[in-house]
């Protein structure tokens, strides 16, 4: 392999890309342990809002939280399309229930830009980031920023 091509590789970052309310989201692929169409979940007393609950991951309990919730957005029922990705947070393991899971996108890291300032409540807690290509936008998520 050239040093080109080495080069050209250590470029990019794999996104795990989903929908949340028609918008296209990307997760770093190495945070994403897995993907499961949505179990039974318990909910837990007093929890935030955006927490749905808890669920049984193989022996391992897991709090399952609602991206559109945590984003401030409309909840929906989930149907046959919700999933749960499942994500290494903080050695912790943290469920985002989302609208769909699409596919895996190589994005070059130089094309990727900083989340924009949204005012005093900036956005940066949520996005580490956007990628604009072909009109299309990927809204880059900052997974640390779901579970503080």
């Amino acid at each position: 392999m050239t040093t080109k091509a080495v080069t050209e590789l250590a470029a990019t970052e794999q996104w795990v890309t989903l929908c949340i309310d028609n918008d296209v989201y990307g997760i770093g692929v190495g945070q994403v342990q897995e993907v499961l169409n949505v179990p039974k979940i318990t909910p837990v007393p007093g929890a935030p809002d955006y927490v749905i609950g808890i669920v049984n991951l193989r022996g391992n309990i897991v709090t399952v939280l609602d991206a559109r919730k945590r984003f401030g957005l409309m909840p929906k029922q989930y149907d046959q399309d919700s999933q749960i990705i499942i994500l290494r947070i903080e050695e912790q393991a943290v469920g985002i229930l989302v609208d769909s899971v699409s596919e895996v996108v190589e994005l070059p890291i130089d094309s990727i830009e900083q989340a924009p300032e949204t005012g005093p409540n900036s956005s940066k807690k949520h996005i580490r980031g956007v990628y604009s290509a072909d009109g299309n936008l990927i809204i880059l998520i900052n997974t640390q920023g779901l579970v503080r």
